[in-house]
């Protein structure tokens, strides 16, 4: 991070999830005066809580990378001179049930009891999971220089071109290629459990397929689970993560709008010159110039915002996006006997093997930990999601009908596993994209940013440099995608380039 600006240029960042949040406490403690506006009343986006009869339900995200020293909240932290938030590793980072498993796969935070679960579960599979390992071990390092991608600028490529090392080369022939291609290379194409994990697995993150899901992603995704990184459980809530990043904001003079939603970006000569907010309490509207705008949103959204200054050849390609996901979502409270014993705090399911990893077919669930702020003694939350196409959600005529199937659905496949009697189940209710939408402001309720495939991966993505001057693009539409840790390292990078 360079020095503090020497003066107080006006920015505006549009939307109060983390990489919103993140960017606008860093520029605030740089010198710049910062405001954030957002249509919820609690930051944090999808990385977001709520509470209901006692009970702290994590919105969407529930796990958080990058807490680790040298790890991106880390780095954030320490720049504002403010303390990491207090979190548990998670371990096993998840345990993975496959169709006809009693016994999970656990994803280890320990290297070598990582390979033995492998070795165990994939026999041969050694190979692919080495070339895995060399691919993270080089990207991670690439990654720790900060580079912009992908570039925009001639100072972009020549920053880009500082940050390659001779180990980075090891990448260079991997990067069009997917996990399918890899999984062929090693002979591993017909081994069925195997790409039921990494589908689970992958699909949380690059919101497709193992197939179709890059190599140098997948490699990061699945390496940065392992020791000394991992993922953690925040003391509290997920809630604890914006809240901290609005303390860093506010000290250092900032604002948090909360309630007020950004309706237009303006644009005058090829150049973002501020928003058009309204006061959702009151209606009221108004201008607020700024000299950056930083637009913590989905490119669909962007688009939206911009209206007829959205230039054409962008607009275009947001429109040649594969259909993105949405996602569907159960909250239980319910009383400590129905969990299990001994049962890890995330967890994923998959209960057709004939089906894709969507529409109810797979479930992500997180179980509060006793003593972890989410519910009182004696009882837990159990949160589990799974993917869905948020466009029947919109266009069907009978929501409540679709909500409900949905509902039950989850509720009989949890069953399975927690012990659901009309005793233990205290309280239940569901998020669909509709939700999603009318509190995070996200297109169509869309989660996790764009699929994580070879052309719209890193490089091939979408910049945070935006084709209008001074309008910048964080979060999981960008590089390094979804994630808390993706979100901040896009807000980091858009910093360093407005700093600069």
């Amino acid at each position: 991070m360079v020095k503090d600006h020497p003066h107080r240029s006006k920015v505006v960042v549009v939307g109060g999830g983390i990489g919103g949040l993140t960017a606008a406490a860093l520029l605030a403690r740089r010198g710049y005066q910062v405001s954030v506006f957002d249509q919820a009343y609690l930051p944090g986006g999808c990385a977001s809580s709520f509470r209901r009869r006692g009970f702290a339900f994590d919105v969407g995200a529930t796990q958080v990378a990058g807490l680790e020293p040298g790890g991106i909240h880390h780095r954030v932290f320490e720049a504002l001179d403010m303390p990491v938030p207090p979190a548990a590793p998670c371990d096993p980072a998840c345990a993975v049930y496959l169709p006809g498993q009693r016994e999970p796969i656990s994803l280890w935070r320990d290297h070598l009891q990582w390979r033995q679960e492998r070795q165990r579960w994939f026999p041969g599979s050694e190979p692919f999971w080495q070339l895995l390992q060399t691919l993270f071990t080089a990207s991670w390092a690439f990654q720790g220089r900060d580079p912009v991608l992908p570039p925009r600028t001639l100072k972009d490529l020549v920053g880009l071109i500082k940050a390659l090392r001779p180990d980075t080369l090891v990448t260079v022939p991997f990067a069009l290629s997917t996990v399918g291609d890899a999984l062929t290379w090693c002979g591993l194409g017909k081994q069925e459990n195997l790409r039921q994990f990494l589908d689970l697995q992958l699909k949380l993150y690059s919101q497709v397929e193992a197939a179709d899901t890059a190599l140098l992603y997948a490699a990061t995704a699945l390496g940065v689970t392992q020791a000394p990184r991992g993922l953690f459980h925040l003391e509290g809530s997920m809630q604890v993560l914006p809240h901290q990043l609005l303390r860093g904001l506010q000290r250092w003079g900032g604002k948090l709008y909360r309630r007020h939603r950004v309706e237009q970006i303006l644009v005058t000569g090829g150049q973002a010159q501020g928003v058009v907010v309204r006061d959702l309490r009151t209606g009221r509207t108004w201008d607020e110039p700024a000299q950056e705008v930083i637009a913590n949103t989905t490119v669909q959204d962007i688009v939206q915002l911009l209206g007829e200054a959205a230039p054409r050849g962008y607009r275009q390609r947001v429109d040649r996006l594969p259909p993105a996901s949405g996602a569907f979502v159960v909250y239980l409270g319910v009383k400590a006997a129905a969990i299990p014993p001994g049962c890890p705090p995330h967890l994923q399911f998959y209960y057709d093997p004939a089906g894709p990893i969507a529409e109810n077919n797979s479930l992500f669930v997180s179980v509060s930990r006793p003593g972890d702020g989410r519910a009182p003694a004696g009882q837990a939350t159990i949160t589990a999601s799974s993917f869905t196409d948020p466009r029947p959600w919109w266009s069907t005529c009978d929501y409540p009908a679709l909500k409900e199937h949905y509902t039950q659905t989850a509720l009989a496949r949890l069953g399975q596993f927690f012990d659901l009697a009309p005793e233990h189940l205290l309280y239940h209710e569901a998020a669909t994209p509709r939700t999603f939408a009318k509190f995070s402001g996200r297109h169509q309720g869309i989660v996790g940013g764009i699929g994580q495939r070879v052309a719209t991966f890193g490089p091939f993505g979408f910049a945070q440099r935006t084709p209008l001057d001074h309008l910048w693009l964080v979060g999981d539409s960008t590089h390094p995608g979804e994630g808390t840790a993706g979100v901040s390292y896009s807000a980091w990078t858009v910093v360093e380039q407005i700093l600069s």
